[in-house]
């Protein structure tokens, strides 16, 4: 693991920092490309105890490098301290034989992250985290939390509901660990995953979502693409135009993508990722739902007769925020 050039303080202070903060080892890092990868820790404490779809803490120390360029902070006080991002627990879903793994299979946890840089013009006393963990290679050490929570859960699903995940880009890894409990289940409903992404090598379990496509008749995993040729070319002679999951969502290319219609009775929903796609109402002065101008998922499917999982009010759309 590399070392800041700042000439504040001494390699014998990081190590020193390091024992005192860091409670896990990398096991493996893949790196899907240069901006995304797929990796799993091994925690000092021993395995969790956690329910698929939470969410866990890892941080490095901000004198750590960015896998970039070397850390220049000029505050000591920034430069000892611990930056910190809540991270989705994935799931590897297969293990080395191709059999069907859950998370409470694995004794490591995984992460599926995305390269997040720093602009330019931030200033250096606020330095982010992805730079450094996209540093990390087998037997650097870290901090991850032992405390997982999140009550973006499979908790409201009964064993016959049909179930829909939709993520964008790493929204897809608490939907990993979901849809691979439910399957180890046995689980009598249709389950459908689709994720949208700019480029298709920007989806880091194709391959393994390909043998679960094949091995079980009630999932279908399917990938939706914004910036592939078939996306921006209509001369394309597969032209398809910008694939949202807010176009899928709807009844009818619903049902021609999976094959199945998506009864407000007895499905239920879960949205993961951008904002935008997710479409978060706010409450107004009346007291009232407002949506953005532009409908995202939660809107569209109220529309179909879904409704929005609230505080002492259950209902059948869940989604967590990715930022």
């Amino acid at each position: 693991m590399a070392t800041t050039t700042s000439q504040q303080i001494s390699s014998s202070s990081f190590e020193k920092l390091r024992e005192q903060h860091y409670n896990a080892t990398v096991v493996s890092v893949n790196r899907i490309h240069e901006m995304l990868m797929r990796i799993r820790i091994h925690s000092d404490e021993g395995p969790f105890d956690y329910q698929p779809g939470q969410y866990t803490v890892l941080a490095l120390g901000a004198w750590e490098d960015r896998f970039d360029q070397p850390s220049e902070i000029e505050d000591e006080a920034t430069l000892t301290k611990l930056i910190k991002r809540a991270y989705s627990i994935s799931c590897p879903l297969l293990n080395e034989q191709h059999e069907l793994v859950t998370c409470q299979d694995c004794v490591d946890l995984e992460f599926y992250i995305t390269l997040v840089p720093r602009p330019d013009h931030e200033s250096p006393k606020r330095p982010p985290l992805t730079p450094r963990l996209f540093a990390l290679r087998k037997g650097d050490r870290l901090n991850m939390s032992h405390h997982v929570v999140g009550s973006y859960t499979l908790d409201p699903v009964g064993s016959d509901d049909n179930v829909i995940f939709a993520g964008t880009g790493t929204g897809e890894a608490p939907h990993n660990a979901m849809a691979a409990e439910l399957l180890k289940r046995g689980h009598q409903g249709k389950i459908a995953s689709m994720t949208c992404v700019r480029y298709r090598q920007d989806a880091g379990y194709l391959s393994e979502q390909a043998v679960l496509n094949e091995r079980y008749e009630n999932y279908r995993y399917q990938l939706y693409t914004t910036r592939e040729a078939e996306n921006m070319d209509e001369s394309h002679p597969d032209f398809v135009g910008k694939q949202y999951l807010q176009d899928i969502i709807r009844p009818e290319n619903f049902v021609r993508e999976f094959g199945w219609h998506a009864d407000p009775q007895k499905t239920h929903v879960f949205l993961c990722g951008n904002p935008d796609m997710i479409g978060i109402p706010k409450k107004g002065e009346d007291g009232e739902l407002e949506y953005p101008p532009n409908p995202g998922m939660v809107e569209l499917l109220v529309s179909q007769g879904f409704t929005l999982d609230q505080p002492k009010n259950p209902g059948n759309i869940h989604f967590e925020k990715y930022w």
